[in-house]
């Protein structure tokens, strides 16, 4: 079973559908900006993901479609106003919104996607109990992700940050909404509790591996083959978890160059180079590989309360891919 054609196919189901989300109306300019991250792409995994989780407990995933777009369309809504606290110009491949719109223009489409995330959940056809669990759920997702976020920026003013404190920020900013992906896929799927609880581990511990990897990715890859820009997290000084192991292990020489480079907006690319040079010499990444594939595989061991299935093993892929990505 090939899990970029499995993928594909839901897909492939869930854009089709999400589609009545973006309708353009007036002013043009503002929902232009708004679908701009939506229709340029994206893998669209926490979808899946909540597909996958409903049919893993034998449900039926249209069921879903609706919960799956509020979903997405939060997710991009934090992307949008990321790429701007971040002072991004690339996502996914095309200028970022307050690159393409400005900045105003940029935060009142995150405002509107936003919003549209409650006008998904509206459709989501279930009993007023189920309903009222999964708007708490996603609430609570909202505000943890903005808790993540403000983190996330202070820790950029710290000298240093405890890994302890570093995976608070990561479990708020990332990891939040993947586990509400699976959670709620398991709920709309009518599976048990122990089911349910398994599916909410998985997807906390996928959300964790995907962000620690995602930071060795931007420490590894290219802007051509990631889609977005290479070392802005050295040149914004983002605590990621590569960043908090070497704060911790350089000595000497080292922790001044890592001082002096780190967290500067206007470091040089052979400024970076040397960074990444250090890094690896203290196997910071390493540590950070080999901590991504701990939370791949409590999420995949979450997985054994649930029936042998076509989508479980789907599941069970995407918790390998999730640390085996080049993006």
């Amino acid at each position: 079973m090939d899990l970029k054609s499995e993928l594909h196919k839901r897909t492939k189901l869930f854009t089709a559908y999400w589609q009545r989300y973006l309708v353009e109306k007036k002013p043009a300019t503002l929902y232009r900006a708004a679908y701009h991250l939506p229709q340029s792409g994206g893998k669209h995994l926490r979808p899946c993901v909540a597909l996958l989780a409903c049919e893993s407990v034998h449900g039926n995933p249209e069921a879903v479609l609706p919960f799956a777009s509020a979903l997405e369309l939060m997710h991009n809504f934090t992307l949008v106003h990321d790429d701007i606290m971040d002072k991004s110009t690339l996502r996914r491949n095309v200028p970022t919104v307050h690159t393409q719109y400005g900045e105003p223009t940029a935060i009142l489409s995150g405002d509107l996607l936003f919003a549209k995330t409650f006008e998904a959940l509206q459709d989501v056809s279930v009993d007023f109990s189920c309903f009222k669990e999964l708007t708490r759920e996603l609430i609570q997702c909202i505000q943890e992700i903005c808790e993540g976020q403000q983190l996330d920026m202070e820790f950029q003013q710290h000298t240093t940050v405890t890994e302890q404190e570093y995976f608070e920020m990561i479990h708020k900013k990332t990891a939040v909404l993947f586990r509400l992906a699976a959670r709620g896929g398991g709920i709309l799927g009518n599976g048990s509790p122990k089911e349910i609880q398994g599916l909410t581990t998985y997807g906390t511990s996928l959300g964790l591996a995907f962000q620690i990897w995602d930071d060795y990715l931007d420490i590894s890859s290219s802007e051509t083959v990631l889609g977005k820009d290479i070392g802005n997290d050295i040149r914004n000084g983002k605590k990621t978890l590569i960043a908090v192991h070497a704060l911790s292990q350089a000595t000497g020489n080292d922790k001044k160059t890592i001082n002096s480079i780190f967290g500067h907006k206007n470091a040089s690319e052979k400024d970076v180079r040397t960074i990444l040079s250090l890094v690896h010499k203290l196997g910071s990444v390493d540590y950070a590989k080999q901590t991504a594939c701990t939370y791949s595989n409590t999420a995949q061991h979450a997985l054994d309360v649930l029936p042998e299935s076509e989508a479980k093993e789907l599941l069970l892929q995407l918790a390998q891919y999730a640390i085996q990505r080049e993006k």
